[in-house]
């Protein structure tokens, strides 16, 4: 199983092990014993960068380990993993944003079943709960500001396989993805556009 630094540190950059790497098409396929790559999967696209001197392009979840596709074969032994911090960045705000708007979202009655955090298509998908509320954008726009304006700091759990991620003292969420250290980061967040459709509502929105 690969090792998710991801999992426990923001670093950017690790010296790294390769295990194999093996012709993909195009590509070289490679595993390493751990990776700070996260990898496409829970909403979230997947990082890109360096693993030595080949550009890393892809990394995907196969199993349970995480292969990484660059374009030019590796040597096993050790290489430096270094992260696109821009393109990271980027999908850790929006997925932060996501997890405030589900926080948004339940503290009115409504239950997040399903998040898309990639940019240009970012979306919370809500069913009602018993105690559901009358929602509507302006509501979501005005308590997630009031989260991000008291910068609440994030949290982690970790339990075996199982990483909960919460902010201050809002409610956490079993999730694999990459976070922002507090909420300042995330920036402004605009609710885009509510639509319900056969009991389940559809929240857009980006960051800016």
């Amino acid at each position: 199983m690969t090792e998710r630094l991801f999992f426990t540190h923001d670093h950017l950059t690790a010296d790294v092990e390769v295990l194999e790497c093996t012709p993909s098409d195009e590509l070289f396929a490679v595993v390493l014993q751990s990776t700070p790559f996260h990898p496409q999967g829970g909403g979230q696209p997947s990082d890109t960068g360096w693993l030595g001197a080949s550009q890393m392009l892809k990394v995907v979840q196969e199993a349970d380990r995480i292969v990484h596709y660059v374009d030019q074969p590796l040597k096993l032994g050790t290489t430096q993993a270094r992260v696109d911090g821009t393109r990271r960045a980027l999908h850790t705000r929006l997925h932060s944003a996501g997890h405030l708007i589900g926080n948004a979202g339940e503290s009115l009655g409504w239950m997040p079943i399903k998040a898309h955090h990639w940019p240009g298509e970012g979306k919370i998908t809500f069913v009602r709960g018993e105690s559901a509320q009358t929602i509507d954008a302006g509501v979501l726009q005005r308590q997630v500001n009031q989260w991000i304006n008291a910068d609440l700091p994030r949290h982690m759990l970790l339990d075996g396989n199982t990483r909960k991620i919460g902010f201050g003292e809002l409610p956490a969420y079993a999730c694999g993805g990459t976070h922002v250290q507090t909420l300042a980061q995330v920036g402004e967040i605009s609710i885009l556009a509510l639509s319900e459709k056969k009991g389940a509502l559809s929240v857009r929105y980006t960051i800016d």
